[in-house]
């Protein structure tokens, strides 16, 4: 039977796929790093006191980015070229989506707006980094190899996502909710489909480095395809919900690195909706 553990723990245990999966997510978090240093820099006067978050955010990235290449050196391997239909980012980046990297080049200060939807944008991603890395510290939180980053990056995923709410829950009382409500909304709809375009692909990629027979591989596109319908249909509205974290001020000066910027999130094999 098909299922997330026995795929991932395929991928995990032979060097060429683990070698992939771990290039492509530290990839996705350098980017992530860059993207929130920018932000940091280019946010406007009115929201300064925002900056250090998401300049903290950018440290964040930075250092899953870390963690995914020690993990490489562990094994002795090196990082490859990422393949351009896993790119997540740029993926959503083409579809108008976030802010885009022309933009963050400038040294034009951003808008208000541009905050209010990144932050957005950022709920809606940062939502799907939480629940993959839950996934695998399920899993794989024991694990011997693993264990201990995907713990490690999973609470850094979950206080992004608290404070994504509380600041998205502070703009909306201080009158950007019908903004922030409407670039949720296409934000998630939006990801749902990039992010089961960038897995059929890691998948396809991965079939290929571990010679997996042809009814493999489609009955595991068939699954992913089918938790795309699933999101399509009902899904997607957990992407847009807002409401007050437990944890308060996830990402103040108290806490842990954070921020609000565009988190790649892990792709995890995914058998079937309850896989």
């Amino acid at each position: 039977m098909l299922t997330a553990r026995s795929l991932f723990r395929e991928i995990l245990e032979h060097d060429d796929s683990f070698q992939l999966f771990c290039s492509i997510a530290a990839s996705g978090e350098s980017q992530g790093g860059w993207e929130n240093a920018r932000i940091a820099a280019l946010v406007p006067d009115g929201m300064r006191t925002l900056a250090p978050r998401i300049a903290r955010h950018g440290a964040d990235e930075d250092k899953h980015g870390r963690i995914f290449h020690a993990l490489l050196r562990h094994r002795g391997l090196h990082a490859v070229t990422v393949p351009a239909d896993t790119d997540y980012t740029m993926k959503l980046e083409r579809l108008g989506i976030g802010l885009a990297h022309e933009k963050l080049r400038r040294a034009e200060p951003l808008a208000e707006r541009d905050i209010v939807v990144y932050l957005a944008h950022s709920r809606v991603t940062e939502q799907r980094a939480a629940d993959q890395m839950k996934l695998l510290v399920r899993h794989f939180g024991d694990h011997p190899e693993i264990g201990r980053a995907v713990r490690m990056i999973s609470a850094d995923e979950d206080n992004h996502l608290a404070y994504c709410h509380e600041e998205l829950l502070r703009l909306a009382a201080a009158g950007h909710g019908r903004t922030i409500q409407r670039v949720l909304r296409q934000s998630a709809l939006a990801e749902i489909t990039v992010y089961r375009d960038v897995s059929l692909a890691v998948m396809a990629h991965m079939g290929r480095l571990l010679r997996w027979p042809a009814a493999k591989s489609a009955a595991l596109a068939a699954g992913i395809r089918s938790v795309h319908a699933y999101e399509r249909f009902a899904g997607w509205h957990r992407m847009v919900d807002l409401r007050m974290p437990e944890h308060r001020d996830a990402l103040g000066a108290g806490s842990g690195p954070g921020g609000a910027g565009r988190t790649h999130p892990v792709v995890v094999p995914t058998a079937s909706p309850a896989a």
